[in-house]
């Protein structure tokens, strides 16, 4: 019977805190007619430390598609990426641009 002292044998149940994955967020570089793909690869590899193979790969989406993930990483992260590439851009004369989402 719930609740009757006799009965109840005060067995607690343990209640674990769920962890939370934090949010990530994709950084994007974004094409235009005027950065060279040779920077674009240099920028994968430098500052995203992509293989010359990979950093090739999303150079070409970004090529085609007209944007390219760089990769997930917290939101901290991601923003210190997109200003690195947007003032290492501005420093050689380019007007390569990369933004964040959420994923």
């Amino acid at each position: 019977m719930a609740g009757d002292p006799q009965n109840d044998h005060g067995i607690l149940e343990e209640t674990r805190p769920k962890t939370q994955k934090p949010t990530l967020y994709r950084v994007i570089l974004l094409n235009d007619d005027y950065t060279t793909m040779e920077f674009v690869v240099q920028i994968l590899e430098t500052v995203f430390h992509k293989t010359p193979s990979a950093a090739h790969q999303i150079m070409m989406q970004v090529h085609t598609l007209g944007h390219g993930v760089c990769g997930a990483y917290s939101y901290e992260v991601a923003e210190t990426k997109v200003a690195t590439v947007q003032d290492l851009a501005r420093r050689d004369g380019f007007p390569l641009q990369a933004t964040l989402e959420e994923e």
